[in-house]
Parts: structure tokens; sequence; C-alpha cells
């Protein structure tokens, strides 16, 4: 019997495999004993590493090291800042992930357009229909279009009327440029295993006297801000990834061929499908395209019976594949929510996954316009 093909991981929204680096540096720190909190010799040696990462991850982020606080990955990152920033009000997004849109259930929705952007006419309008303080939070990039959000001009709006701006920018950070401190912004998520660092550990960014209250008390780790000793081999794997993806300046552009090739085969083989968010400035990675007439779900399970993990919207604890409310919110009318796969690329993947991504999808989509013939 011939060997089967090896796997396809096109799911690198949901978690990047860890970089060796990082495998090197979590094997490294657990090595040696010490809380970081301790005085003694261990206890400062713990101290050291944790400082020394805190360090070149703000660096990497265009931050200082006294804003960055560590947490268990980016929901907590997101928590914390929605939670506490002291503002009744918040405003959200309607394309944040489950991790903002969870930790503020009751807050006002602010719309984007078919484009996949916020409207920032929308949010200027919805700010101005109330004096009380608010909260703002807009995602930097979206998880499952790539689509990438105007974050200068909402913090711009929202200064106008004296809210405070937190970015969810979990999906962007190790794909884009950041700058925490040019971005005028109060707050930032961020985390470890979407850039090829450890799960179980990220950070959120505060800007200097920004309000923020710590969800969790005790120990006064992390300068009262978050308490609970400090994961200091997930942090170091962190610091790794960090340091691993600055090094290669040039693994975006390489990351981008196959995305760009994917999208081509797909328009000159299947002109009815859709990829959305093409027309505005996206994620290099990422591509959402729409399969008309066949389940989300069910692309996912062809596509996993041939050996490819994709998925369809947000990874989500159910491990059941939802509707996207992020296609809902752009295009409210139609089938194209209940039809959208994720295709999310990265450093490991080359040409050949892109022939066999491509070689699979066409065959379900011939496979499923032959049965609607039949049915007809």
């Amino acid at each position: 019997m011939g060997r089967a093909n090896p796997p396809v991981y096109l799911d690198y929204n949901a978690t990047a495999p860890i970089r060796p680096e990082a495998r090197a540096a979590m094997l490294d720190a657990m090595s040696a004993a010490g809380n970081p909190s301790s005085v003694h010799g261990p206890g400062r040696a713990a101290r050291a590493r944790l400082e020394a990462a805190r360090r070149r991850i703000a660096d990497f982020l265009g931050a200082a090291p006294g804003n960055v606080v560590f947490t268990s990955g980016g929901t907590e990152a997101n928590l914390i800042a929605l939670r506490g920033s002291g503002r009744r009000r918040v405003l959200v997004s309607a394309i944040e992930h489950a991790a903002v849109l969870g930790a503020a259930p009751g807050a006002g929705r602010v719309p984007v357009g078919r484009d996949g952007l916020v409207d920032l006419g929308a949010l200027d309008a919805m700010l101005a229909a109330s004096g009380e303080p608010a909260l703002v939070s807009v995602m930097w990039a979206n998880n499952e279009t790539g689509a990438i959000q105007p974050v200068a001009g909402v913090v711009e709006v929202a200064r106008r009327h004296g809210a405070l701006v937190h970015s969810d920018a979990v999906q962007a950070a190790g794909k884009l440029p950041l700058d925490f401190a040019a971005s005028g912004l109060d707050a930032m998520s961020v985390s470890a295993h979407k850039l090829g660092g450890p799960p179980g550990v990220g950070a959120l960014l505060v800007a200097e006297g920004a309000p923020v209250s710590p969800l969790a008390a005790g120990g006064g780790q992390e300068r009262g801000r978050r308490a609970g000793t400090e994961n200091l081999p997930g942090v170091a794997g962190f610091a790794a990834a960090v340091e691993a993806a600055a090094a290669d300046p040039g693994e975006a552009a390489r990351v981008r061929a196959p995305r760009d090739g994917f999208e081509a085969r797909l328009a000159a083989a299947a002109p009815e499908a859709r990829i959305l968010c093409r027309e505005v400035e996206r994620l290099g990675n990422t591509s959402c395209v729409v399969m008309p007439g066949v389940a989300a779900e069910t692309q996912v399970m062809a596509l996993d019976l041939e050996g490819i993990a994709v998925s369809a919207g947000a990874a989500c604890s159910s491990g059941k594949v939802r509707r996207s409310h992020v296609v809902d919110a752009m295009e409210p009318e139609g089938e194209a929510a209940g039809c959208a796969l994720r295709v999310s690329f990265g450093r490991t993947n080359g040409p050949e996954d892109v022939e066999r991504v491509v070689a699979a999808w066409l065959r379900l989509y011939k496979r499923a316009g032959r049965t609607a013939r039949a049915a007809a």
C-alpha cells in the first residue's frame, strides 16, 4: 500500500504550531526552581528571567515593560480590559471575538459595512448619544476574514468623546508590525499561541495612567493588576516565540504567497465562490471563502476526511461549527454566514499544501453541484 498523504494544517488563526525556540525556552525555564516573588537566590533568578522576557515582549509590541501585564491568554486579557476599566458603558464592534462579546454581554454593538470594517460614523453617533463615559473595544484584525480594522480612526473618534479604547490584537501580533505606544490605545490584548508560543499565556498591555482593576486579587503580582504566580515557563516560551518572529521579517511575505495562490486558483476554477473582504487590507495569511449552497460544517468535515485542517468561524469550546456572526454582521441577508470557510496559512505551509486544499475544495464543490442538479 502507498503512504497516506501527510496532514495539512491550515488553521493557524486557531493556534499556530509551537516554534522550536519556544519549546526549548520552556524546557529551560522548567528545569530551574524558583518563584519570581521569592527573595532568595532561585527566586531572584526566576524574577530576572521573567523581567527579561517582559522586556523582549514589550520591545516587540512597541511598549514599555511596565505596560505589560501577563495573563493566562487573550481571553483573560480581554476580560480584564473590559471589566476592569471602571466604565459601565461599553461599545464593541459587531465582529469581535467571543472573548470580547462574552466579557461585555450588555455592550452596544457598533455595526460594520459589507467590507468587514467597523463603521466609524456609527461609532461617532453612538458615542454622541450619551454623555456617560465609555470604553470602546475594536479588534485590530478579524480572526475570520483577516480584515484589518481602522484602529487609528477608532482612537480618533473615541478621544473626541472622552472614551477609553481597547483593541484585541490577538490575531495581529506576529502578523503585522504593532506599536502600542504610537497607537494611542489605552489597552491591548495579545496571546502567545497565535504566533508560535505556548497556549495558556498572553498579556494585556496597559497605557500609563489608564484605569485597570484586577479581577483576581490576592498575591499582588504584576504590580497588583493580576494576582497569581506568573506562568514563568509559558512567559519564557512567549518571549522566545516573539524573538523568533522578530528575527524573520520575511515570514509574512512567505505566508502571503500560498494564501494568494489558493485564492487565485479558486477564482479561476470556481468563479461563483466568493472571497470575503478581498477589497480591503487583510492579514496576509487569512482567506474567508464562501462555497455557495454548501454548509460550512460539511466543508470542514469533508476536508478533514482528506487530512486537511481548516475551520469555519472561530474555534469554540463546544467543538461545533456555528453560523458566523462575523459574516452575519457584514451580510445580514443571504446564506454566506452559513457557508463561509476560513483557511489560515502559516510558516509551515508551501505550494504542495495549496495544491491539496484546492483539489479537495474543488472536488467537494463539483459534488455539491452535481447533487444540486440531480435534485432539480
